[in-house]
């Protein structure tokens, strides 16, 4: 590029001094023209103001400046060049040769899209899309569409391929499976825009309106949705109060259980206890017994009665036929 610049301006310079030195040369010989005006200027040199003029504006036109987020496409006698002239200054030769510049800035475009879902609702879409010109593939740009790519591409894309990706999905599964939608259009569009030298940056599905019809169903069916949660919890609250009753009377049950067992284990406990003690007791009165039969004979008994009623006795009176229990030997003492 530098160099296409400064052998334009290079030739432009040298065309001015052969110019001037070919007028100067004219100048000097004789001039059948003679002299003109009244300063003595002669032809020649009017001459070479002309061709210096005209190679100045020449020049001056083969020189282009292609800004930021442009580019340029070169149409040399109505045919489209394949070379693109980015951005900065470029000498291109002019009359022959003319600069169509191209826009290649990131622009957005929002819409609604009128489809029919696969359930046969109707759906409005309104999309976002931000697209841009393909800077390699603007000259294919200016040469099919000039720079009604808007009207003739980006426009019936979006429309297109809406309509073709809402059909694949029911109405319910537009809502709830929105970034499917979202990125199938993306897929299809940006497919359709490429083939066209579009480039797409960004898809934004903003928004989905049903038919009123439709709205009223759905509202209708999220009530019942509702409605019957709220069934459904309430049934499972019930079963829950009914497992904890349950659960409550068995522990009830099972203590009344285990307290009947512990009566009945204490008062086995009670009797065992009892019945042991009146084996022992009787044992030991046995046992008693037995050393007090032991203990006692015929003079003990004797000498008891003796101790007893002796020494204030003074009768004893006996049935009639009876012998007498004391010996000759207690009674005499």
């Amino acid at each position: 590029m530098v160099f296409q610049i400064v052998l334009g301006l290079g030739a432009f310079v040298v065309a001015g001094l052969i110019i001037a030195v070919a007028g100067i040369k004219w100048g000097e010989d004789d001039n059948p023209w003679g002299e003109w005006g009244p300063q003595g200027v002669r032809p020649s040199f009017i001459m070479l103001a002309v061709l210096l003029f005209v190679v100045m504006v020449y020049s001056c036109s083969s020189i282009v400046q292609i800004n930021p987020a442009e580019r340029g496409v070169v149409v040399k006698l109505g045919v489209v060049q394949d070379a693109v002239l980015g951005e900065g200054v470029h000498y291109v030769p002019g009359f022959v040769n003319t600069v169509e510049v191209m826009d290649v800035q990131i622009h957005a475009y929002e819409t609604p899209a009128e489809a029919a879902s696969r359930d046969l609702q109707d759906v409005t879409t309104t999309v976002t899309l931000n697209y841009a010109l393909d800077p390699a593939r603007v000259a294919y740009v200016y040469q099919n569409l000039r720079r009604d790519y808007l009207e003739r591409i980006v426009k019936p894309a979006v429309q297109e391929s809406v309509k073709s990706v809402t059909a694949v999905y029911d109405a319910d599964d537009l809502i709830v499976q929105r970034p499917l939608v979202k990125a199938a259009i993306e897929s299809n569009l940006g497919d359709r825009l490429a083939r066209n030298g579009i480039h797409l940056e960004a898809l934004s599905v903003t928004g989905f309106d049903f038919s009123e019809s439709f709205n009223a169903a759905i509202e209708a069916k999220v009530t019942a949705a509702q409605s019957a949660l709220e069934a459904e919890n309430r049934l499972r609250q019930i079963k829950v109060e009914a497992e904890q009753t349950k659960a409550r009377a068995e522990g009830e049950k099972n203590g009344t259980i285990q307290r009947a067992e512990g009566d009945r284990q204490a008062a086995v406990a009670r009797a065992q206890g009892e019945a042991e003690a009146i084996l022992l007791r009787a044992n030991a009165q046995a046992e008693a017994n037995q050393l007090i039969a032991a203990s006692v004979t015929d003079p003990l008994i004797r000498w008891q009665i003796a101790s007893t009623l002796a020494p204030g006795i003074k009768t004893v009176v006996l049935p009639a036929g009876a012998d007498f229990i004391l010996g000759a030997e207690v009674l005499g003492q």
